[in-house]
């Protein structure tokens, strides 16, 4: 290959790394869409919208910052997205969860049809379940 041929592959070269470059080039939209005066820090670090920061992060939020999701507060697309759980499964899940007023244990979760020893261990280190006895 002569010089220029050299000259013409470079430039094609450059100019797809420039163009992928700008199309993968993270977006100057903000993340957030509430008002400045409404963004505060939590605890974890994470910039929230809210006039409380007392407000649980939404549990898809939750996850990725490393928290453990409310198990029984968990709403059915929620707990879709929870790896081995779909939307035919949460279903059942908050049908057995609203029949029982709540789960106080991991192993009423475990009696549900669907739920295995894999399905179990993955939510356990997901979610949290609050002790029914420490209220009294």
């Amino acid at each position: 290959m002569t010089r220029d041929g050299w000259l013409v592959v470079a430039g094609l070269i450059l100019f797809v790394v420039g163009a992928v470059s700008w199309w993968r080039w993270p977006s100057q939209a903000p993340s957030l869409t509430c008002a400045s005066e409404l963004v505060f820090l939590d605890d974890a670090g994470v910039a929230r919208c809210g006039l409380s920061p007392s407000t649980p992060l939404p549990a898809g939020q939750a996850l990725t910052v490393g928290q453990k999701v409310p198990f029984a507060k968990l709403s059915a697309a929620d707990l879709a997205v929870l790896p081995g759980i779909g939307p035919q499964l949460a279903a059942e899940i908050i049908g057995a969860r609203d029949a029982r007023h709540g789960f106080c244990s991991w192993d009423e979760v475990d009696a549900l049809d669907g739920v295995g020893p894999a399905r179990l261990a993955a939510l356990r280190q997901l979610a949290e379940i609050p002790d029914c006895d420490a209220g009294l």
